[in-house]
């Protein structure tokens, strides 16, 4: 039988209604896809980055870029006793100046920025790794709301973001399921202490993206709003 989150999954602990600001454009859905990236990151920078051995969403490693006090370290902020904002370049973000730059451009207050290396894995075993993340442990109530950001740098169009809401149990609502396909350049925010995700990877080799913890607030609202799909002239 497949995985299936129940009552006892870890994510139905983390909070879902909390006063914190957050942004009226993922009131909806929880996400919102964005144009794709203006620039192309070279292989080179991500790819010779120092990478962790730290499994989440599957079998992973991570590249620290930014972190809780400017250490290679996967770990989550709280454990320095920090909410997932007010980051520190590591030694990483030299070695990636123009994802550094992409970061610093939105002008928002970030928290975690790593790269993603994500191994092939197909549904059922991506179903597996189901989660919600716990962006906003720390967070004081009268802050915005941490949220994350995508940009896929190599191209896997057969490979998707699964996203699912919550039903009336804090649980997975196959109803609700959305798919974000994984092209080259493909960039998103989503709420991922609201939504359960996870990368279903039907690669041949690994899927590296950029993630970035960005906090709710005027300025990331601004930013959304400016990278948003244009219509395309008649």
């Amino acid at each position: 039988m497949s995985f299936w989150p129940t009552a006892e999954h870890w994510s139905v602990e983390i909070p879902l209604q909390t006063p914190h600001n957050r942004l009226d454009v993922l009131a909806e859905t929880g996400f919102v896809k964005l144009s794709d990236a203006a620039f192309e990151c070279p292989p080179s920078e991500y790819e010779s980055l120092e990478y962790l051995d730290w499994k989440s969403g599957g079998d992973t490693n991570f590249a620290p870029i930014a972190s809780a006090d400017g250490e290679l370290d996967c770990r989550g902020f709280w454990d320095k006793g920090k909410t997932d904002k007010d980051a520190i370049w590591t030694s990483n973000a030299a070695i990636a100046p123009s994802l550094r730059d992409y970061v610093d451009a939105v002008g928002a207050n970030f928290g975690r920025v790593r790269i993603i290396k994500l191994e092939p894995q197909d549904r059922e075993v991506a179903m597996r790794s189901l989660h919600r993340d716990d962006n906003n442990r720390f967070n004081p109530d009268n802050e915005g709301w941490v949220v994350r950001s995508w940009i896929e740098l190599t191209d896997n169009p057969d490979s998707y973001m699964l996203l699912m809401d919550n039903d009336e149990d804090g649980l997975p609502d196959r109803s609700t399921e959305q798919r974000v396909p994984l092209t080259k350049g493909s960039r998103f925010v989503v709420d991922t202490q609201r939504l359960w995700h996870v990368v279903v990877h039907n690669g041949t080799a690994p899927r590296y993206a950029l993630i970035t913890s960005f906090e709710s607030g005027p300025i990331l609202d601004s930013w959304i709003s400016r990278e948003l799909p244009q219509p395309v002239p008649a």
